[in-house]
């Protein structure tokens, strides 16, 4: 075995989240490595769609979530423009709305049961009548039976974004290693010690779990092991021309939802499946996903299909994420289900924060591990062994 290397921070996962960990981290002056069982974005981040949208995800009884999708939706302009000056890349972010539709009138009275929440809340979202949903996007199917306009929501390309990420995160001192398993962990240490594949060992004054629904990994001890389970998601890409794009915002319906690239592809996502670690794409899944599609957007019969992927996303018991100190002093940064990249730039700021020993938002407090018992309660790392 190589000599043991040593960092403040030791982030196991290179998707979204811990990608986004790892550049706040080191932008506040913390040496970090970054240790990736596969390669930058090989799970769910690298399927994802990039919604950016917090209107078309609050429903009754999800507060604590609404208020947290807010805060990073709130935070991603900033976010994206340090990023893009910090990796010199631009990565598809751009604010240009979404149209939640429905596609009868038994949707149309659950999207409008939905909406009272948008109002209850003050958020910025408007009940369209249907001849005003298709004023707004002329490609829908004459049978929408009403919509809800959310100017203000936001798309990014999640495989850009990554490797922008990572760009980023190096250039300014990160180490990030491909095909670095962890298989074994001393974390009750001060220095703790991660052992990985390849044959090296890391120590860190302090460890971020951010490696999605692997985050629940047999190197932790039982103890510790957060509570996710894989839910399995297949997405469509589908190719058209630039120049003549099927729709030009976000076009979400109850069952399926259309983001539109710059380039003229169109990503139609995504099932919702449990059965375990499967990531295969079935001919059932992709027929759902097109059948609702073309009941929203018919013209996108007359598209090429380019690719059809499928990947696990972490959920937990609640579907909230699990953002915050485990029992051992570690940093636990998973669980985020279908939102990872949305609240990517909320869960930095709150890692980074955790770190330095700074206040956290009062957002973060229903997000807690503790909330479960067992990893959660824990103390964070202390502030002078990890800050620089």
């Amino acid at each position: 075995m190589e000599r043991t290397q040593r960092h403040d921070v030791a982030i196991v996962g290179a998707g979204v989240v811990g990608l986004a960990c790892a550049w706040s981290a080191v932008r506040r002056g913390m040496s970090v490595v970054v240790l990736e069982r596969d390669r930058v974005a090989a799970g769910a981040s690298g399927v994802a769609a990039g919604m950016l949208a917090p209107v078309g995800e609050a429903s009754w009884g999800e507060e604590a979530m609404l208020a947290f999708n807010l805060l990073s939706l709130e935070l991603w302009d900033r976010f994206a423009a340090d990023l893009e000056a910090d990796a010199g890349a631009d990565f598809g972010y751009e604010r240009i709305g979404a149209l939640h539709v429905a596609a009868d009138r038994d949707e149309a009275e659950q999207l409008r049961h939905r909406h009272e929440v948008h109002r209850r809340h003050g958020l910025d979202a408007r009940w369209l009548r249907p001849s005003e949903c298709r004023g707004v996007e002329p490609g829908l199917a004459s049978a929408i039976a009403g919509g809800v306009v959310a100017p203000h929501e936001a798309t990014v390309d999640p495989a850009r974004l990554c490797d922008a990420l990572a760009a980023a995160a190096r250039e300014a001192g990160a180490e990030i290693v491909a095909g670095a398993e962890v298989l074994g962990a001393e974390l009750d240490a001060g220095e703790k010690r991660l052992r990985t594949a390849d044959g090296r060992e890391h120590a860190a004054e302090a460890v971020v779990i951010a490696a999605g629904v692997w985050s629940a990994g047999n190197w932790l001890p039982a103890e510790l092991r957060p509570p996710l389970r894989p839910v399995k998601g297949e997405i469509l890409t589908l190719r058209g021309a630039p120049d003549e794009p099927v729709c030009e915002r976000i076009v979400a319906g109850e069952r399926v939802y259309v983001v539109p690239r710059e380039d003229g592809r169109l990503i139609v996502g995504a099932t919702v499946q449990e059965r375990g670690f499967d990531t295969t794409v079935t001919a059932g899944g992709v027929h759902e996903l097109l059948r609702e599609a073309y009941r929203l957007l018919p013209e996108i019969a007359e598209l090429e299909l380019a690719d059809a992927r499928a990947a696990l996303r972490p959920g937990t018991p609640d579907n909230l994420p699990l953002v915050g100190a485990v029992a051992d002093g570690s940093i636990i940064a998973s669980g985020h289900f279908r939102n990872g990249v949305l609240q990517a730039p909320a869960t930095a700021e709150a890692v980074t924060s955790l770190l330095a020993g700074d206040e956290l938002r009062p957002e973060l407090e229903p997000l807690a591990p503790g909330r479960f018992g067992g990893a959660g309660g824990g103390k964070r790392p202390h502030p002078e062994a990890v800050a620089r």
